[in-house]
């Protein structure tokens, strides 16, 4: 089964303060799980939502000196 985060340990992880947490769960933003009042995340589903979320970057652009002209 699964490992169950709370607020908490997914705002640390994250880096963000646990109100965003809190707003991003109100928003749909972030996948969770309702228990009654209490709200937690899935460390899979999180794991598969950031890595949905990466972004690799573009690739080092490269100049072409022989299209200059001085």
């Amino acid at each position: 089964m699964n490992r169950l985060l709370t607020p908490d340990e997914i705002a640390d992880l994250l880096g963000v303060q646990k109100s965003t947490i809190y707003q991003w769960t109100h928003q749909g933003f972030i996948p969770h799980v309702k228990l009654g009042r209490l709200v937690r995340f899935r460390e899979a589903e999180i794991a598969m939502w950031l890595a949905a979320r990466s972004d690799p970057g573009r690739e080092r652009r490269t100049v072409d000196i022989g299209t200059f002209e001085l």
